[in-house]
């Protein structure tokens, strides 16, 4: 079969027409036989069938992979859009409208936005989901604060914005719970640190020891946040106020002893002030205690020392107070005129103190509460005894005033005699308030006595029974008083009748003193006014001791009450 160039001009030297043609001239001039040139040319055809197949091959291949490219393209522009929570698309149908590479490159561009769209939103993944391991690490103590976490796995297959919101929310809830944390660490660390100021304790040891990074140069969101840590921090302050309150109450005992004993040796205030950072916290409360070291160890040791020197000096002391209240007490009831046996009292108080049968503490209460009542008690005879005094003052100015009367110069032109005359006008008109004193006494003590149960004594004399025996004498003065008035009188007139020169002799006799003693008892009489206040105490002394001796009389005589009351001597006895 033999091809002519006209068969394909347009190939021009090179094209396969030329080409045959000079195979055939080579023939020609060779003198090839037809047979051969037959199978030559039957080889080149097939030899060209063999290169289009396979360029027919080759083309229907890269077909098919543009094909498979483009159904990739469709699947993964599917599978972008679902993993990416957009709509699916419809697959493309094999016969549409335009070439495969037409089609391949329309899908090119959303594809390669879909892809940067995904990468992004991986990122985005990532970001969210290593920040919400980390924080679920630092709580569960699995990852220290500040360390990083590996790459987190990410579902590429689910990147929608509402499963991306989801992990947002979660991250959120996460961040506020890390917040609340770092809030309640901080709170904690601050309650730590107060209560070690206050215990005198190393702040930075105790917080270091529940974990490294709670001290105060770490920067709050480098501190542990984990469940052990709080958990470590509950217990700890918990620990912490346990021990405050245990010393809180130690030193509160210590202050209470220290002033047991303060009060019991007398300790001026200067020696007290060494321990007002002890006393002063005797009454607070927990929450109430604040100051520096306030409840330091070295504190309550220092107390402790303190009061066992106390207690070694107490023993030898103790004599010594309780004498010393001993006699304060004796002083109120000398004071209120309240008679008790010294001498037994102060000997049952050094038997005690001696024999240790009672604490030194309840011993010097008892002897406060004695004192109290000897207070109250000398309180409640204030009033009378302040009459008392006014009346023993007048006795006092009567005794003087009849010392005066009884002065022939009182009248003279003596130097001071002007004094004295006006000291007998007052004295005249206090004398004269004396009944009415007395009167109010004896209602005063009658009262006194109903209130109590029980007689008002002064000095060991019934008050009552002094002012009815100063009543009693008072009235047998005035009735002596006024009889030797009248006997003076009659004496008066006998002298006068018997100077007179018309008058008789008369044979009755002048009457004098009789002889039954009674004229002797004037001097005796006049002791109430003579003696005065002093009197009325002596005899108040005398009856005491009457009342004592089991041989002596029940009660006072009148002479005797004369002598206290009054201190005039006694009179003549009347007609």
């Amino acid at each position: 079969m033999a091809i002519t160039s006209t068969e394909n001009p347009s190939f021009g030297e090179n094209t396969c027409g030329s080409l045959l043609q000079q195979l055939q001239r080579i023939w020609n001039e060779v003198g090839e036989s037809d047979e051969d040139r037959d199978k030559i040319l039957l080889q080149l055809d097939q030899e060209c069938l063999d290169v289009y197949k396979r360029k027919v091959d080759m083309a229907t291949q890269s077909r098919d992979l543009l094909i498979q490219a483009l159904d990739d393209s469709k699947i993964e522009l599917a599978r972008l859009l679902s993993a990416l929570g957009e709509k699916t698309i419809v697959r493309t149908p094999e016969k549409s409208s335009g070439t495969i590479k037409e089609q391949l490159a329309a899908i090119a561009p959303t594809l390669n936005q879909l892809n940067k769209q995904k990468e992004e939103r991986v990122r985005e993944f990532v970001d969210v989901q290593s920040q919400i391991e980390k924080i679920c690490g630092e709580i569960a103590g699995t990852l220290e604060v500040g360390d990083d976490v590996g790459p987190p796995e990410v579902d590429e297959d689910d990147l929608s914005l509402e499963k991306l919101e989801d992990f947002r929310a979660q991250l959120q809830e996460l961040q506020k719970e890390k917040s609340n944390r770092q809030q309640k660490v901080l709170d904690y660390v601050s309650v730590v640190h107060d209560l070690c100021t206050v215990l005198g304790m190393d702040f930075f040891s105790t917080i270091t020891e529940v974990h490294p990074s709670l001290d105060d140069s770490i920067d709050v969101n480098c501190k542990s946040i984990s469940d052990d840590t709080l958990s470590n921090l509950d217990k700890t302050v918990v620990s912490l106020k346990e021990d405050k309150k245990t010393r809180l109450h130690k030193l509160q005992e210590l202050a209470m002893q220290l002033s047991d004993l303060w009060n019991l040796m007398e300790t001026p205030k200067e020696e007290r002030s060494f321990f007002d950072h002890v006393t002063c916290h005797m009454s607070a409360t927990v929450d109430e205690v604040t100051a520096d070291g306030a409840l330091a160890l070295d504190l309550i040791e220092q107390a402790e020392v303190e009061v066992e020197r106390l207690d070694q000096l107490k023993s030898s002391k103790m004599k010594e107070i309780a004498l010393k209240k001993q006699t304060e007490l004796e002083e109120i009831f000398a004071t209120a005129h309240v008679v008790i046996d010294t001498k037994t009292l102060r000997e049952k108080l050094m038997v005690l103190i001696e024999a240790g049968s009672i604490e030194p503490s309840e011993l010097i209460a008892d002897m406060d509460n004695q004192i109290l009542k000897a207070k109250e008690e000398s309180f409640s005879r204030k009033d009378i005894l302040d009459k008392v005094e006014r009346w023993m003052s007048a006795c006092d100015e009567e005794s003087w005033l009849e010392d005066y009367n009884q002065d022939e110069n009182r009248y003279s032109s003596s130097r001071g005699a002007h004094l004295n005359l006006k000291r007998a006008e007052k004295a005249r008109i206090l004398v004269n308030k004396i009944p009415a004193l007395v009167d109010t006494l004896v209602a005063k003590t009658r009262a006194w006595e109903e209130d109590r149960g029980s007689s008002f004594m002064y000095d060991g004399v019934p008050l009552l029974a002094m002012l009815d025996e100063y009543l009693m004498l008072r009235h047998e003065r005035e009735e002596e008083k006024r009889r030797l008035r009248d006997q003076k009188k009659y004496v008066s007139e006998l002298v006068v009748n018997d100077h007179s020169p018309n008058k008789p002799l008369s044979s009755k006799k002048v009457v004098g003193p009789k002889s039954n003693g009674t004229a002797s008892a004037g001097p005796a009489n006049r002791r109430l006014s003579v003696n005065g206040a002093n009197g009325v105490r002596s005899a108040a002394k005398d009856r005491r001791e009457s009342l004592k001796s089991p041989t002596a009389s029940n009660t006072v005589t009148v002479a005797d009450a004369a002598s206290c009351v009054s201190g005039t001597e006694p009179s003549p006895n009347s007609p």
